[in-house]
């Protein structure tokens, strides 16, 4: 087995755009999240690459809670 090859074995990866439509943000936010290391991503050529999974990890983990009173 490759190394890594387990880590990647079946994952999606999206684009910056991809992302942002997903979030419905734009993409320079994607990019601000990607650059202060809140959202995992990898780099292909100039651009990057964002699995999916670090997608959805991202939101679950920024879920704001309801206090009661």
């Amino acid at each position: 087995m490759a190394a890594g090859e387990g880590l990647l074995n079946g994952a999606k990866f999206l684009t910056v755009a991809e992302v942002a439509a997903v979030m419905r943000v734009s993409k320079m936010t994607v990019y601000r999240l990607v650059h202060a290391g809140h959202l995992t991503a990898i780099r292909v050529g100039r651009s990057f690459r964002v699995p999916e999974q670090a997608v959805h990890e991202y939101l679950q983990g920024s879920y704001v809670g309801v206090e009661s009173a």
